[in-house]
């Protein structure tokens, strides 16, 4: 409350009136700190943000409400209205942001710094009440045709609503007839509500007296189970049904494109395509050299077997000639002992 301080009932004993004043005399201003650059213009003020904002600078979220101390400036007139523009210092970064107000629209804009967080609508898309513009509401004092128009379109629009809001009104009255009974279901959801919050906080404070913690616990998962159960050597195994449903999930889960088929030739392969740089052509083309080259293949695969069934053949034929001629020696070894025996 600095500026306060130049209208309190003090004078000092050399004050001289006819320098014009408490704050002349003593050399400061009514605002003090808050006017420390009022030669250029400027004052301090306390600036409360308009709409929730995103920082350029931290990159972080700013929500509607948030105060600052603004330097304001007039930057300029709308018509009489004076435009003013307030420029600030982010709280978590060095960043400043620069916010104008726009008379014309009846909002602010964000010159630099900062971009806006789009939460906004067209309001005729919900259907809601928009009062009219000042161009609709000149032609409606101007033009009675205009006025005749409009007043039938508003009763068009009241007569397609009529029976959406006549559901609204029984479903109204359905729920909320008897107030007693309705007051009454929403307490007991809260009543019992309120009995589960108390048990797990009693659970929770028993847990953590018996192992003297002093932590705040989160809530208990399936998950948590299981691990707790193959802990304490208590675990039982899935029945089938469930087994088939995990490998069912598995299956589902899994990719369809083999695990060469990298995300990154994913990419490329969309790229070509995205680009034109495959063609039917191409790949027709493509798809014949590669049929007359496996045809080629074929070709020398079948001829390479020829030629080694061939040699097989031979060696073969080669094998039971010198089996024969063989055979053929020991015989005539045999015969000719047999006649030296006889002699």
């Amino acid at each position: 409350m600095g500026e306060r301080k130049g209208t309190n009932k003090y004078y000092p004993p050399d004050y001289n009136p006819k320098v014009g004043g408490l704050n002349k005399f003593l050399g400061t201003h009514a605002l003090r700190e808050r006017a420390r650059k009022i030669h250029q213009g400027i004052i301090i003020i306390r600036f409360e943000m308009p709409y929730n904002i995103w920082c350029e600078g931290c990159n972080n979220h700013i929500g509607m409400g948030v105060r600052y101390n603004a330097e304001k400036t007039k930057a300029g007139m709308y018509y009489t209205t004076p435009v003013y523009q307030f420029k600030m210092k982010c709280h978590l970064c060095d960043n400043h942001f620069v916010i104008k107000t726009d008379p014309a629209n009846l909002d602010y804009l964000i010159i630099s710094g900062a971009r806006r967080q789009e939460n906004r609508w067209d309001p005729l898309q919900n259907e809601q009440v928009v009062p009219e513009t000042k161009e609709t509401q000149k032609r409606l004092f101007d033009d009675s045709m205009f006025k005749l128009e409009h007043g039938s379109q508003d009763l068009s629009a009241a007569e397609s609503a009529k029976p959406r809001l006549v559901q609204l009104f029984d479903r109204n009255e359905s729920l909320w007839s008897d107030s007693y009974s309705a007051n009454q279901r929403l307490r007991q959801v809260f009543r019992e509500k309120s009995k589960e919050l108390k048990s797990s906080a009693a659970q929770d404070r028993a847990l953590l007296e018996k192992s003297s913690l002093d932590i705040p616990l989160v809530s208990e998962t399936a998950e948590d189970r299981k691990m707790a159960s193959l802990l304490s050597k208590k675990y039982e195994a899935p029945n089938a049904t469930e087994t088939t449903e995990l490998i069912r999930q598995n299956l589902i889960s899994s990719p369809c494109l083999p695990s060469s088929f990298t995300p990154a030739k994913e990419k490329k392969a969309l790229k070509a395509l995205s680009e034109g740089k495959l063609k039917m052509s191409n790949l027709v083309k493509r798809k014949n050299n590669d049929s007359q080259q496996s045809k080629k293949k074929t070709e020398s695969e079948s001829k390479e077997e020829e030629i080694l069934d061939s040699k097989i053949v031979n060696n073969d034929e080669q094998n039971e000639e010198s089996e024969n001629k063989k055979q053929k020696v020991t015989s005539l070894v045999g015969d000719y002992g047999s006649g030296t025996d006889s002699d």
